[in-house]
């Protein structure tokens, strides 16, 4: 796969793990935890105070994401989680007091900086029911049907494949689980070339797909139930969104 910029899908991945590798050292060397550069409207500030005020400062400061999806995929007790691209573990420390001692959750990084700080976070939070692995997005290393849900933030959009995303999502789901994930969707009059006009892939705007688009590749990936709703504009025709989805009972 190419871009619109002539970036190969190996390119856009090297550039996604040097910006993230960069933000987790930034948080990770700085004393008083300074959030990372992200555009407006973007990270902690999308998350309730009360939330914020429950972790770690390392974790909030490296929230990078465009909503929260712990409250998009409405957690229970006792589910399994995962968190694709977890980053610095705010969205997996979150699920783990929502799905309490009796469930657990799995957060996917590409980036060893990124697991590195969140799982300094997880203990100075005291979590025990979470995990963090090395891995892509597009290859989750858990086995099929092994979760309830999976939450993502602001993530899809980086990968060169989300086809690939989508499938694997399904793929590791249980019949019945569900798919609840922020992140940037694009005005459907909108082509790539003019998504790329309006910020770069690793700023979470080139790489967006089309409201249509998302929509083809989750009922094409398996999904049903498909709703994908905006929540506010981050640049012009392109907003954050709450997207959601379920696998069925019976395929």
């Amino acid at each position: 796969m190419t871009s619109t910029d002539g970036q190969t899908g190996q390119d856009v991945r090297a550039a996604v793990r040097e910006k993230y590798a960069a933000a987790a050292a930034g948080v990770a060397g700085s004393s008083c935890c300074a959030p990372v550069d992200i555009e407006p409207g973007l990270g902690a500030v999308l998350y309730a105070d009360s939330d914020r005020q429950a972790l770690p400062e390392g974790a909030v400061a490296a929230s990078l994401g465009c909503g929260n999806p712990t409250v998009v995929a409405d957690l229970h007790p006792g589910e399994r989680v995962l968190d694709l691209g977890s980053g610095g573990g705010i969205d997996v420390l979150l699920s783990a007091r929502r799905v309490g001692p009796d469930g657990f959750v799995y957060g996917l990084d590409m980036t060893q900086e990124m697991l590195d700080l969140a799982r300094r976070n997880a203990a100075q939070s005291g979590a025990t029911n979470v995990e963090f692995l090395l891995g892509q997005i597009e290859d989750v290393p858990l086995p099929d049907a092994s979760v309830d849900v999976v939450i993502s933030n602001c993530v899809v959009n980086l990968s060169p494949d989300k086809a690939r995303v989508l499938a694997e999502a399904y793929r590791v789901l249980v019949p019945g689980g569900r798919l609840g994930i922020s992140d940037i969707v694009a005005d459907d009059a909108l082509g790539p070339a003019q998504r790329a006009e309006r910020g770069s892939w690793v700023g979470c705007i080139a790489g967006a797909l089309a409201i249509g688009e998302f929509d083809t590749l989750l009922r094409a990936a398996g999904f049903v139930d498909v709703q994908i709703t905006p929540t506010h504009e981050v640049v012009p025709g392109m907003h954050a969104a709450i997207v959601r989805g379920r696998r069925p009972t019976r395929t």
